[in-house]
């Protein structure tokens, strides 16, 4: 603190001031510095634009990942289907043990869904999907068995949980076999972990990146106002008072980048969502990409501001006490 103002008496002066009027000053005090160090941004736009231009750019690409993923999971939920139990009854099972074996079934936490299909209907649909439907009609007797279809819960639709259920369900007396598609199941889960983190990795490595982009550029904010600084610190201000304008710069490059970065997501999710249609439409399909929505911009802009924030903070307590008078 300076030497010019050691020994100064400030209840004098604070005796005088409300808690009202404290209360008041403070936030003016906050407003004036916040909207100080947004004009020293607009009277340098070539460098502001540069910096923000790399901040949006490296929160771009997690968030359009993020999103991707998002969207893949959304297809996969249709996939879901791979988790399902073929149950093959045994030959011979009577109606009312097939009807008992249902209702057992759908009171078991694991099981969503049972869906039953007779011996009758499944060769009905054999005879249309296989082509030989005039060949099987020199049958003497149905080939098929009954099938009971088993839709695992959310919870149970993983492949280490499937595989419990479905060995479960072959103690069931009327059960002969039980079918269910393991090696699928883990190549789609295995995928969206990949996939996740493949972001997570990628999201921590930028944001690294963006901290140290801030921290450089506000320490050279720094050194330009050394001299100021100087005469600051002899006047009797406050480390606080010293430190706020570069932490609100560091709010403002974190608000202006998370906005670019929205704003870069979106034209990228337009210019995709014409090639996925495209090629969805080949296949006979409907799938449109699921933008940012209010959630996830909130998100964003609270991790770009609290990057900012983070840059800014450790540029500042570095630097700025470095700075002092001899």
């Amino acid at each position: 603190m300076s030497i010019l103002f050691k020994g100064r008496i400030q209840g004098a002066t604070d005796s005088k001031i409300s808690w009202p009027q404290k209360v008041v000053m403070f936030f003016v005090g906050h407003a004036r510095q916040a909207l100080n160090s947004l004009g020293e941004l607009w009277r340098s736009p070539a460098a502001t634009l540069m910096t923000v231009g790399v901040l949006g750019l490296s929160i771009t690409l997690p968030s359009t990942l993020y999103i991707l993923v998002k969207n893949t999971e959304k297809v996969s939920a249709g996939w879901e289907q791979a988790s399902e139990i073929s149950l093959f009854l045994r030959q011979g099972v009577k109606e009312q043990n097939v009807e008992q074996l249902i209702k057992r079934l759908t009171l078991w936490p694991e099981i969503d869904q049972v869906t039953h299909i007779p011996a009758d209907d499944a060769l009905s649909e054999f005879k249309q999907l296989s082509g030989f439907g005039e060949a099987l009609e020199y049958l003497d007797d149905n080939p098929l068995p009954d099938v009971v279809l088993i839709s695992p819960t959310s919870k149970h639709a993983s492949p280490t949980s499937a595989a419990i259920l479905l060995d479960k369900l072959r103690k069931e007396r009327e059960v002969e076999l039980g079918k269910l598609d393991i090696e699928w199941l883990e190549r789609l889960h295995g995928f969206l972990d990949i996939a996740k983190e493949l972001v997570s990795i990628v999201a921590v490595l930028l944001f690294l990146a963006v901290v140290l982009i801030i921290g450089n550029t506000i320490r050279l904010n720094i050194l330009n106002k050394r001299d100021e600084i100087l005469v600051m610190k002899l006047v009797g201000a406050t480390d606080a008072f010293i430190h706020r304008p570069f932490l609100y710069t560091g709010f403002w490059y974190g608000l202006m980048g998370g906005l670019l970065a929205w704003f870069a997501v979106l034209i990228l999710l337009w210019w995709m969502d014409s090639s996925i249609s495209h090629v969805t439409a080949l296949y006979q399909k409907e799938f449109s990409l699921t933008g940012l929505d209010f959630y996830s911009l909130l998100l964003m802009l609270v991790i770009s501001i609290a990057l900012g924030l983070a840059g800014s903070a450790i540029s500042v307590n570095r630097h700025v006490k470095e700075i002092e008078p001899r």
